[in-house]
């Protein structure tokens, strides 16, 4: 039976009323399991009308008590870890670790989110002039929003709303519509954990909820992570209404293998990198850079051999190490990008496409795949593919493997494996991206760092998550204040200072 889902608004499950429906997938079988609603625009001015009354409310609560809803929000969802981590694996097709792992890591930044009371202090200066003070305040901005992607429902959703909420501003969440459940369950954990109706709105939706949420006057800044293409037209239309925007991209991340690596432990890390998660993460690496003749066969050799032994199976099952795509478009995305890598020249010497998963011929498979000799510049090495696709493009020497790092448009994550601190510093200080990983292949920062990635990975002065969060949700005010004293020095027509 195919269920119906809905929106989440004003702290219960709404049906929606457009009539417009999307299909949600269990990618696993290639069967349709639920039908998400589509809002209209007037469904999504009513989410965001409700949030507007809401807000001031919440806003008023002490920073300390906000924070304590969301310190019982993560105790109670951490209860239903199991129930998330299996809806989450139904619906995107994630083994049911590494769903875990996605819910994990947006709890990891709602627990810094408890330290608002600290990160929302202003600062105070006594006796800048005579008999006058200076102090500051963060302030929310007031309705917020989020637009967020298929391959982390629960995390990304998390870290959208953690510093929102915590600022005190209400929160509207247009999740991706492939798979709604976990960010609409997580909707009712939080009003369960005691957050008030409206503060945190889940409208599902399409281009129409997300122009609406872009064009609406009581959105004071928006959210996104997805494609580079979208990101910076959201980002653009953002800034054109006068909002606030934080705009993640895609990714093309690179690991580079210098000579004196331990060859083992990159090649183990690349397979878990390149291939976990069906390759759909934004911080996969999805392009090795062995360094050297020898290094390049090695790394051949060892990758190759690994990945042959992969099993790639239903998402649920024990023994899967990596399960199916997210939607039928997507696999036929990834094998058309599979076909033009071959029609290039590149040499294809692991092919994934039309793998054998007993039991599931409809499931949206597609196994481990190789590609070696691959040119930079080339569409396998240019285009995001977001599957389970490696490229080995062999670099002559250090300085060729950060030619091609910095000669591609995308600057998200990059990792360096070596036994060499000089040659890692180095690598660590001049490489054009945001997020650096020396013997690490997925360094996604922890949650009181910030993530964020350069060049066309990223639009907007701020990050996720951090410190970041709290300043991208607030704004200052400045306060300069003098209290009578009996001080009459008349009139003044000159800028005040602090002589």
């Amino acid at each position: 039976m195919v269920q119906q889902l809905s929106h989440y608004l004003n702290g219960a499950r709404v049906p929606g009323s457009s009539g417009a429906f999307s299909d949600v997938y269990n990618p696993s079988t290639g069967e349709v399991q639920a039908q998400v609603p589509l809002a209209s625009v007037d469904e999504v001015r009513e989410a965001i009308a409700q949030a507007k009354r809401a807000q001031p409310a919440w806003a008023a609560t002490n920073a300390q008590k906000r924070a304590r809803i969301i310190s019982r929000f993560v105790d109670v969802a951490y209860q239903h870890e199991d129930e998330l981590a299996e809806l989450l694996s139904l619906e995107h097709g994630k083994i049911l670790d590494d769903a875990k792992g996605d819910l994990q890591r947006g709890l990891d930044v709602m627990e810094f989110a408890t330290a608002a009371p600290h990160l929302l202090k202003g600062e105070y200066s006594t006796g800048v002039g005579t008999g006058i003070d200076v102090y500051s305040m963060r302030q929310p901005l007031g309705v917020v929003a989020g637009i967020t992607p298929f391959n982390f429902p629960a995390m990304i959703p998390l870290w959208k709303a953690a510093g929102a909420i915590a600022s005190g501003n209400a929160f509207i969440l247009k999740p991706s519509e492939r798979d709604p459940s976990v960010p609409l369950r997580l909707a009712e954990l939080f009003t369960e954990a005691g957050l008030p109706d409206g503060i945190l709105q889940v409208v599902n939706g399409d281009k129409t909820a997300v122009d609406e949420i872009l064009d609406h006057p009581d959105i004071k800044a928006v959210g996104f992570v997805g494609s580079t293409p979208i990101a910076a037209s959201i980002y653009s239309h953002a800034a054109a209404k006068g909002k606030r925007a934080q705009c993640f991209g895609g990714a093309k991340n690179h690991m580079v293998i210098m000579p004196d690596a331990d060859m083992d432990q990159a090649a183990d890390a690349l397979i878990g990198a390149a291939f976990g998660s069906a390759g759909e993460r934004c911080m996969a690496i999805s392009v090795a850079v062995p360094v050297g003749v020898e290094t390049h066969q090695i790394i051949r050799d060892k990758v190759l051999e690994r990945a042959q032994r992969l099993t790639v199976g239903h998402s649920l099952a024990q023994d899967s190490d990596f399960g199916p795509v997210v939607s039928p478009e997507a696999k036929e995305r990834i094998e058309a990008a599979i076909a033009r890598g071959v029609d290039e020249g590149a040499e294809l010497i692991l092919d994934g496409r039309h793998p054998e998963v007993a039991d599931y011929p409809n499931g949206f498979y597609i196994g481990a795949t190789i590609f070696d000799h691959v040119t930079p510049g080339s569409s396998l090495h240019a285009d995001e593919i977001f599957g389970p696709v490696l490229s080995i493009v062999p670099a002559a020497d250090y300085d060729a493997a950060v030619e091609i790092i910095h000669g591609h448009k995308m600057g998200n994550g990059v990792a360096i494996f070596t036994r060499d601190g000089d040659a890692a510093r180095e690598f660590a200080a001049g490489i054009e991206v945001g997020m650096i990983g020396i013997n690490v292949p997925i360094p996604v920062p922890i949650a009181y760092y910030t993530f964020g990635g350069w060049k066309a990975s990223g639009f907007g002065d701020l990050n996720q998550h951090g410190p970041d969060a709290f300043r991208f949700y607030t704004r200052t005010k400045t306060v300069t204040q003098r209290w009578p004293s009996g001080i009459k020095d008349g009139a003044s027509f000159v800028m005040p200072t602090g002589n």
